[in-house]
């Protein structure tokens, strides 16, 4: 048991990692491109937006061990519920508060935009986001939702199965006639199907399964190679080859070969890695934005971003995630104890 908290532990630093290859991509190349640095940054920093498909496969990976552990889909909603919304809200609130005293302009939204946000309903129904990295959220959310009919609708592993090959070889058609797509289905397919980005998380559960139950059968390993291989076909190289990796990486992980990963550091570092992955975008945008108005460095903007979003990150965790969390857990042991649903087993 040690040795798989350890592995675990490893997967919640690369969370950490993602994050930070995240906020970095952000910072560096991607304000370049947006409103130009007086510097220019490293290229290979690009790699770090592909830190979110990281965390789909982590999310695919953790999601699916919580559905095995979780007794009814009131329960499972209510889970994610407090692991999600009172520390988006409190992202929403700051980063509303600091676009409107520090700019950038073009990233203001009105109040009605911020207060659907809250719900994480506000792209379907075409508001924009209060930060732009909250469209990483929506596919969450959208995934939580399917993965729990899902789970608690078919019951048996076979049948859920059956689903999870339809999604990933719809998942294909939609990339490789992306364009063709008729109008009419774009929001099923791009939006609720999110053909881009589904594999990933079923990657991330069959590697779960995997780990949990022992080796799969063989038409489990079909699709996980096919939910894998997608990467090729759904982004243009060096970008898929690197995807790819972030496979490598994780499979190393959960394998317990990344144990060293789970150091202080990294570990303080995946902490965090929700909340700053809430107030990182526009918050540090508008810092380094007031650095270059004051005269300052490229360099001492980013870095003075860096340490802000760092320190409001802290601040959420501590302060609203926790403590919302452990008010929940509480919650939860108070209420009428039922036995754990058993993982999915083959239909007799």
């Amino acid at each position: 048991m040690a040795g798989s908290s350890q592995r675990l532990s490893a997967l919640d630093a690369l969370r950490g990692i993602a994050a930070l290859g995240v906020v970095l991509f952000h910072y560096l190349p991607y304000y370049d491109k947006l409103y130009g640095h007086s510097f220019t940054p490293w290229s290979g920093l690009d790699f770090g937006r592909y830190g979110v498909h990281l965390f789909f496969i982590l999310s695919g990976f953790v999601i699916y061990m919580t559905l095995e552990r979780t007794r009814t889909p009131g329960w499972f909603a209510l889970a994610r519920a407090f692991r999600l919304l009172p520390a988006l809200w409190a992202g929403i609130a700051l980063t509303f508060l600091a676009v409107h005293l520090l700019g950038p302009d073009d990233r203001a939204v009105g109040i009605g935009a911020a207060l659907l946000n809250t719900t994480l309903l506000h792209e379907y129904l075409e508001f924009p986001h209060v930060d732009g990295a909250y469209w990483s959220l929506v596919v969450e959310a959208t995934f939580y939702c399917w993965i729990a009919i899902l789970f608690y609708g078919l019951r048996t592993w076979p049948r859920v199965r059956l689903a999870l090959w339809a999604w990933v070889l719809a998942s294909y058609a939609g990339v490789l006639w992306w364009h063709a797509i008729p109008p009419a289905m774009e929001f099923l397919v791009k939006d609720l199907l999110f053909v881009k980005y589904a594999p990933l998380f079923v990657s991330g559960m069959l590697i779960y399964r995997w780990h949990r139950h022992g080796r799969p059968e063989t038409i489990d390993l079909l699709l996980l190679a096919l939910s894998i291989s997608h990467e090729l076909v759904a982004y243009n190289a060096p970008f898929s080859w690197f995807v790819l990796g972030c496979y490598g990486v994780f499979a190393l992980a959960v394998a317990g070969y990344l144990n060293a990963l789970a150091n202080r550091p990294l570990l303080w570092l995946g902490s965090l890695s929700y909340a700053l992955y809430l107030v990182h975008q526009n918050i540090g945008y508008g810092v380094i934005g007031w650095s270059y108005d004051a005269g300052l460095p490229g360099w001492a903007g980013v870095t003075l971003a860096l340490i802000l979003v760092l320190t409001l990150a802290n601040v959420i965790h501590y302060a609203v995630e926790k403590p919302a969390l452990t008010w929940f857990r509480g919650l939860r042991a108070k209420a009428k104890p039922e036995p754990a649903p058993p993982p999915l087993q083959p239909l007799p």
